[in-house]
């Protein structure tokens, strides 16, 4: 099956597009190279542009007139900068997706899966959710992955009838952590937002202080809690979604969804860790001691919430099989190599 795969330059883009070729398909990348490195195409298909360049889509499809199915994962995803910049993340993650959605449509492509967030829930008393919790998203960030998955939605609708219906599966992912087992992508901004990035840049020094922020969440421990999955369980998340695409809606309608075209899934554990949790297993883990401290809430934070998964095992036979040590294992092994990884290789030509 050869995949449009759109930001497949970007960590869990790149990942998955690994764990695609593993699975014996061929990714189609799609990328701006904004913020996903180079080094990461490896010597895959690419084109370099932008999602909301119709005119490259079009191109992409007259020289692949094969893909089967595109993933969707371009787009701007540090909740602390949509605080601040808030029209460029509906922008550029809502309007640029409905450029590429309609083109997708135009061009009769059926089979969407758009990467979306867990960030779209409330936090519950309980904190498990499933795909019919209520949602609240609190960021810029999580509002324009709850607006895309609305508009999409309601393409698919609209759309079926037609001579090109399309529908479309919203993977709600909850926290990667880890990198790919084999070594070939993980986390690779500098400066990363993410728990275990800052965890491991107090390890090696680049900073001197994790801090904890928000302590006073209705949780065991006060901190919030989150769902944290590997990223190689996230990547194979994708290939069972695309693999299992069509079993899926047949699936929803034998549960009593006859008219289903959009289909959001959690993916994750189904188990909940708290911060204060994941700091001190990665205080066992790191070779190095570090300095911890408690601070307050960020902007746009909430208590969290981790995954019912019963649909991802029913609609897309796929749980998660690995757990928090053996991705603080991967990301430390990624570490020793991630410079080398990270050096310009040549630069793909599109095809």
């Amino acid at each position: 099956m050869k995949i449009l795969v759109t930001g497949g330059a970007g960590f869990i883009g790149s990942t998955t597009c690994s764990a695609l070729e593993d699975a014996g398909h061929t990714p189609v990348i799609l990328d701006s190279l904004i913020s996903g490195p180079a080094a990461f195409l490896r010597e895959r298909i690419f084109y370099h542009g932008d999602i909301a360049d119709a005119d490259l889509i079009h191109r992409i499809f007259s020289e692949h007139p094969d893909i089967d199915a595109t993933v969707h994962f371009a787009a701007r995803i540090v909740v602390t900068e949509s605080m601040s910049m808030p029209a460029l993340y509906y922008r550029e993650n809502v309007v640029g997706s409905l450029t590429l959605f309609e083109t997708l449509q135009a061009l009769g492509q059926k089979r969407i899966i758009f990467s979306s967030s867990a960030s779209i829930y409330d936090s519950p008393t309980d904190l498990r959710v499933d795909e019919q919790s209520p949602l609240r998203p609190l960021s810029p960030y999580a509002r324009s992955k709850r607006m895309t998955e609305e508009m999409l939605a309601d393409l698919c609708s609209a759309s079926q009838g037609s001579m090109a219906p399309v529908r479309a599966v919203a993977l709600r992912y909850f926290n990667p952590i880890g990198a790919d087992p084999a070594l070939r992508s993980g986390p690779y901004i500098a400066d990363p937002t993410h728990i275990l990035g800052r965890l491991m840049g107090v390890a090696q020094g680049r900073t001197d202080t994790f801090k904890i922020t928000g302590t006073d969440y209705a949780t065991r421990d006060g901190t919030g809690l989150r769902d944290y999955i590997h990223i190689w369980d996230l990547a194979l998340a994708h290939v069972a979604a695309l693999e299992g695409f069509d079993s899926s809606f047949e699936q929803a309608s034998r549960d009593g969804q006859p008219d289903a075209s959009f289909l959001p899934i959690n993916v994750g554990t189904g188990n909940g860790v708290t911060v204060r949790e994941l700091v001190m297993a990665f205080q066992q883990a790191s070779p190095m001691p570090i300095r911890v401290e408690d601070g307050p809430r960020r902007p746009g934070d909430s208590a969290g919430a981790y995954a019912d998964t019963t649909r991802a095992r029913k609609y897309l036979g796929w749980s998660a099989q690995l757990n928090v040590s053996q991705a603080m294992e991967s990301a430390f092994a990624w570490e020793l190599v991630r410079e080398a990884r990270l050096k310009t290789v040549r630069f793909p030509v599109d095809s």
